[in-house]
């Protein structure tokens, strides 16, 4: 008995052709998965009220980037990661020196390097001392003589009598602060990852389809 085996050229094309068009599904579900991802991480910081610049720290990125695939990846990321995962998963922050963690009142101001002032900073940009005063209930302070200026903010005084002199409190003193979770990252990320699969399959039908329709 012989057997023969011809291979039709219209059967190589058409598997060619449904390759072709599952790398094209593929890459474009998971773009969609990703951008998703990335739109949903922001709209989740700007709810948590941490701000619209946070947010636009998140990216997203695809591979490869030129050509569909059939093993298309997509990337989510932070470009301030210690920041928003600190938030995802509030930590209990400590002192690095075991001692007290110092948080500003709004009598201290800010930092003109940004982000918080330092008890060190404060003095020399005042040239007032901080006084320590413990409490056994509630945070311990670091207060200065000194009078509230417009802004509420302590300043030097000039006064020579002393008048308008008060004793402000300039930081909180604590020995931990527990940061609470205000984001759910990781609930976003599952969602994108199970929709992948329903991603692909319509996008493979498009693909076949074409935007005209059968």
């Amino acid at each position: 008995m012989k057997l023969k085996l011809d291979i039709d050229p219209d059967i190589v094309e058409m598997m060619a052709a449904e390759v072709a068009a599952g790398e094209r599904a593929v890459s474009a579900a998971i773009r969609e998965a990703g951008t998703g991802l990335k739109t949903a991480w922001r709209l989740q910081i700007t709810g948590a009220g941490l701000g619209a610049r946070l947010a636009r720290t998140i990216r997203s990125e695809q591979f490869p980037k030129a050509t569909p695939s059939l093993n298309a990846a997509a990337v989510v990321w932070s470009n301030a990661p210690v920041i928003v995962g600190a938030h995802d998963t509030g930590p209990l922050i400590r002192s690095k020196n075991g001692f007290w963690l110092a948080i500003p009142t709004s009598a201290a101001g800010k930092s003109l390097r940004g982000g918080r002032i330092t008890p060190g900073e404060w003095e020399r940009r005042t040239g007032l001392r901080l006084r320590f005063i413990y409490r056994r209930r509630g945070p311990s302070l670091l207060v200065a003589e000194g009078r509230l200026n417009t802004k509420g903010r302590a300043v030097a005084s000039r006064s020579k009598t002393g008048r308008g002199v008060v004793t402000a409190p300039i930081f909180l003193l604590v020995p931990q602060v527990k940061l609470p979770k205000r984001l759910d990252l990781a609930r976003d990320a599952q969602r994108a990852h199970d929709a992948v699969p329903g991603l692909i399959v319509a996008n493979w039908v498009e693909s076949k389809v074409g935007p005209g329709g059968p």
